[in-house]
């Protein structure tokens, strides 16, 4: 519900001192001077390369802020070629064996692909475990503030069936609607409900936007929804959706996603790399993507910027990386 940096300039001066120091101690001659500070100076610039990062962009507007920062930094600070490619979770991960995708900048946990492109998992090793990119997902079942307040008992779930009436929709027959998003995202709604015995049939709206607007709908008219809904996510600022409690979330709860009767987890969002990009050691880019991570607060204001006010990604990006000069140096290194 997921996109990556850095050794300057100060590489390239400790090396040279490194090198002139070694022959005032050494007292040798200007010529082997010359030629330390030349080998010095190839070692940095080796070091500082940039090459190519194919950065994949999963299709909702968080990662998709995740992705134009770290990219427009790469291509402005480091002068990396980036390529974003705007595709869906599982295509992502395919494109990691054939040299198609460096880089999932936001991952939401995926066993599944995990179990196939990840070599500790039993995998075929194109991918591998890139550490935390600094965001915290959060996903709920979720109603509108005002359904919320005016009926407090519907946030829990074993309510749920006495106002399924109250949920229905030309789309979801005699049961009440459940909204759900884009059906690619991780997602076990259906199997929540049938497990937990709900009068409610998952109709998905397709994506995020569709979803957002919903949601901004029903509680702009006090229209009754009930759905799938994430954070971090701008929209909690302008309308503060109420979280339906379910069953709680316990290790193991989702391994079988047709007996899922369980809330979603907290989950510390992940980078995901392919190995074979991974690997490069003398890339600039690399290192700076694995050093990168920020704030739930920080993506939402650059996703802000491009679903609010509509400001193209990389303008958005260049807003946000001007005004926080101090965070993006210390990715730099």
């Amino acid at each position: 519900m997921q996109v990556t940096q850095n050794r300057p300039i100060g590489a390239l001066a400790a090396l040279a001192a490194i090198a002139l120091g070694a022959t005032a101690c050494g007292g040798g001659d200007i010529s082997k001077a010359e030629q330390s500070n030349a080998s010095a100076s190839s070692a940095a610039a080796a070091n500082n390369k940039c090459g190519t990062i194919n950065m994949a962009v999963n299709p909702w507007v968080s990662y998709e802020a995740s992705a134009y920062v770290v990219g427009e930094i790469a291509k402005s600070k480091l002068g990396c070629t980036v390529n974003y490619k705007e595709l869906k979770e599982d295509v992502s991960w395919q494109g990691f064996g054939t040299g198609e995708v460096d880089v999932v900048i936001e991952d939401w946990g995926h066993p599944d692909l995990e179990k196939k492109f990840m070599k500790d998992k039993g995998g075929d090793g194109s991918a591998e475990d890139g550490g935390p990119n600094g965001n915290k997902g959060i996903i709920h079942w979720y109603v509108p503030p005002w359904l919320a307040a005016a009926h407090p008992d519907i946030l829990d779930y074993q309510n749920l069936n006495k106002y399924a009436a109250d949920f229905k929709t030309s789309e979801s027959g005699g049961q009440g609607q459940f909204l759900g998003s884009d059906p690619s995202y991780v997602q076990f709604d259906e199997a929540i409900i049938k497990n937990l015995d709900l009068n409610f049939k998952v109709v998905f709206s397709g994506g995020e936007a569709a979803s957002l607007e919903a949601f901004k709908k029903a509680e702009a008219n006090k229209e009754w929804l009930i759905g799938y809904f994430w954070e971090p996510q701008y929209l909690f600022a302008d309308v503060p959706l109420k979280a339906v409690k379910l069953p709680p979330y316990t290790d193991g709860c989702q391994d079988d996603p047709a007996k899922v009767a369980c809330d979603y987890p907290d989950t510390v969002l992940e980078k995901i790399f392919s190995t074979k990009w991974a690997a490069k050691t003398d890339d600039a880019g690399v290192a700076f993507v694995k050093k990168f991570q920020w704030s739930n607060e920080d993506q939402n204001t650059v996703a802000k910027y491009i679903a609010v006010d509509k400001m193209d990604p990389a303008a958005a990006a260049k807003k946000w990386i001007d005004a926080n000069p101090d965070k993006v140096k210390a990715w730099l290194g």
